[in-house]
């Protein structure tokens, strides 16, 4: 099912509101977060709430309740029930409040991660670390009210108008109608918790099911040095392979925003461009670098824990017993100090092959203009994809981060996770194309960890010291990073790439005014985070072979042989323009990326309260309105029902008077029986 967002605002006129995003309703094994409307949508007077010394009005002194608030963003920070309260419309401010904001928990994913009574009890539930302490939870609050989200724009003005000319009390006095009020609408079809949902979903004999939720799912993006026979699952015999890992999602309280860049996209850029600086350096490698992208990590580990399923279970083509360590890259948006971290495990960090891992990554970093540390010994590992492989085997591995303990990023899982926090800033007077090829000081410093990043693989691969140094990740890559727009498009437009559709023709990616959403969301075709890594990991691994489109769409490089058929994914692109010409190159891009499910274990074995696997899904919903409009007084709204009332009555007399006496009001003089024609 389609999910429909419409807004739309009534004033004197139909105006469309842009750029608004709701709080929508998930929900676990035990219980539902998120917002929803009643079923015919909340209706309330608007009430523009300034500062919280203006709060008063709404929860208790105000006369006209229930109130619809529309307030900053810097004001939303906790949650308390009340009547009074219709919905609310946060509107996001052009500058992120200093002190930090995280509607997430103080503890991610606290109960899938490899800690627990029977695994270093001590570091469980953030015992020793709170990694989040801004962490406020309004994420994972049920609200019995709708919330949205609104850019603070022209749209917000109209708003805001509507509320001074008719809603504001001026010297004590209290606003007189008709007065400003709005009406949310966005009713979630599924409650209580995913095992009620699913089972609603799942009425067996039903001709015509009604589904109430979609498991939260996409897919893994993974990738191999050297290529690996795809249709051949399990066990590799000889095969030996370095995971290089990342996750490429995020979130926010609202349905659509994700930014995440420093909890996503700086990881995510930094393996992308470690992959490239590896491209040329493979073949001396004696073990396999295994580049994974995990979708749904911040929803208890949904890529990772299915990654891991898979190999348990022989659905991939490589097992755990194939797997001889694991880098993870984790935030990686450098301080002032230039410093990362090099987090282990410290229950088995013990394992020499932890220390070697250790090593090498120093020695990868001799040169650069970085410094890697390790925290105490008695530091635990941070939320990390690497501890769902921990929970089932110990494999030596680290999680590189900018953070020793408590995280650095003030507004992880926010909507403030964006350039600003990262202070990526440019100069007003370069244009998008000056901008493309400006290098910020950002980007300086993540070439540098992507640099590090390829030189450890390298080592940890089995590559020599000595051609380390020619491992150099490349500038002109990561200078496209820029979170103001999309992440993804300022890639996508520096390889001249657009998007090849599942038909076969080619497309255009997306709107570089919209941000990438790295929301996870539920199972779709071709999600946005997931094709931008797709493609661009496959322009900058793979490479050009010479073969028609129609080959190249059916996967196949020759008529003859079609042994590369299980080896290689291939992919259809455009290029670019061609000199004075609106036409542009097109080519076929032979890669090792595939992809692989990213869906829950739990929905797999259909064990919805799994206290194992994520058990996470969104509710579906027909649509999502709302408009503003005039609203009359109390006492007029009766005063007209009292006179329709009073109207039906006098009609209903009247009517039945005239059909009692029809005979006599509508009878016609009889003429004589003796009359003749």
């Amino acid at each position: 099912m389609e999910h429909f967002l419409n807004f739309n605002v009534i004033t004197f006129l139909l105006q469309n509101l842009n750029e608004t995003f709701p709080c929508v309703r998930l929900l676990n094994a035990t219980h539902q977060i998120g917002c929803q409307s009643s079923f015919g949508g909340d209706v309330g007077v608007v009430h523009l709430l300034e500062s919280e010394e203006n709060l008063d009005w709404v929860l208790s002194s105000g006369p006209n309740p229930p109130y619809m608030v529309i307030l900053e963003s810097t004001l939303f920070t906790r949650y308390s029930q009340c009547s009074r309260v219709a919905g609310v419309v946060v509107v996001e401010p052009t500058t992120n409040p200093p002190d930090g904001f995280s509607p997430h928990t103080s503890c991610p994913n606290e109960n899938m991660g490899v800690y627990s009574e029977s695994y270093g009890p001590s570091y469980a539930h953030c015992n020793v670390t709170v990694w989040n302490p801004l962490g406020n939870g309004l994420s994972y609050e049920e609200f019995d009210f709708p919330i949205f989200s609104m850019k603070d724009s022209n749209d917000t003005e109209v708003i805001r108008r509507c509320y001074r000319e008719h809603n504001r009390a001026v010297n004590g006095s209290t606003p007189q109608y008709p007065l400003c009020a709005m009406q949310l609408f966005s009713h979630m079809s599924a409650v209580t918790d995913t095992a009620t949902c699913m089972r609603r979903s799942e009425i067996p004999f039903s001709l015509t099911p009604e589904f109430v939720c979609d498991p939260l799912g996409d897919e893994n993006i993974w990738a191999s040095t050297k290529p690996l026979n795809n249709t051949a699952k399990g066990h590799k015999e000889g095969e030996s392979v370095v995971i290089a890992a990342v996750k490429m999602d995020s979130r926010s309280f609202f349905f659509g925003l994700a930014p995440g860049a420093d909890s996503t996209a700086t990881g995510l850029v930094a393996l992308l461009a470690a992959a490239n600086a590896l491209r040329n350096a493979t073949a001396e490698l004696n073990r396999t670098i295994l580049y994974t992208f995990f979708h749904g990590e911040t929803f208890d580990y949904i890529g990772s824990s299915r990654m891991v399923y898979d190999m348990e279970n022989n659905q991939f083509p490589l097992d755990l017993d194939n797997v001889h360590s694991i880098l993870e890259v984790g935030q990686v948006a450098l301080g002032s100090n230039s410093r990362l971290w090099l987090h282990s495990d410290p229950v088995s960090r013990r394992n020499r092959s932890v220390n070697k891992l250790v090593s090498n990554l120093h020695l990868a970093a001799a040169g650069l203009n970085i410094s890697l540390e390790e925290p105490n010994v008695t530091q635990p590992l941070p939320p990390s994809s690497f501890q769902r492989f921990l929970r089932v085997r110990s494999i030596p591995g680290v999680v590189i981060e900018n953070h020793q303990a408590s995280f650095t990023n003030k507004y992880y899982q926010s909507i403030f996770d964006n350039a600003e926090s990262l202070q990526l800033n440019y100069s007003p007077n370069l244009t998008a194309e000056e901008q493309l090829e400006f290098v910020t000081d950002a980007a300086k410093n993540l070439t540098e960890v992507a640099t590090a990043v390829a030189r450890g693989l390298y080592l940890q691969a089995g590559g020599h010291p000595a051609g380390m140094n020619t491992v150099q990740a490349d500038s002109k890559l990561v200078r496209p990073l820029d979170w103001k727009r999309n992440s993804g498009y300022t890639w996508i437009k520096r390889l001249k790439i657009k998007k090849q559709s599942s038909d076969g023709d080619v497309s255009t990616f997306s709107s570089e005014d919209k941000p990438t959403k790295f929301y996870i969301g539920v199972d779709q075709e071709m999600s946005e985070p997931n094709f931008m890594v797709q493609t661009i990991l496959a322009n900058l691994t793979g490479t050009i072979v010479n073969v028609t489109k129609e080959n190249c769409q059916k996967q196949k490089e020759d008529e003859e042989d079609n042994r590369n058929k299980h080896l290689y994914y291939y992919q259809w692109v455009q290029g670019p323009l061609r000199p004075n010409s609106t036409e542009r190159d097109s080519f076929c891009v032979r890669s090792t990326v595939r992809k692989s499910p990213a869906k829950s274990p739990a929905f797999v074995l259909r064990e919805y309260t799994s206290k194992d696997y994520s058990t996470w899904t969104e509710s579906r919903w027909k649509t999502i309105t709302g408009r503003i409009f005039l609203v009359a007084s109390h006492d007029l709204e009766m005063l007209t029902l009292g006179v329709g009332v009073a109207v039906l009555l006098v009609s209903l007399l009247l009517t039945y008077f005239v059909s009692s006496k029809a005979d006599i009001l509508f009878s016609s003089g009889r003429e004589p029986t003796n009359a003749t024609y």
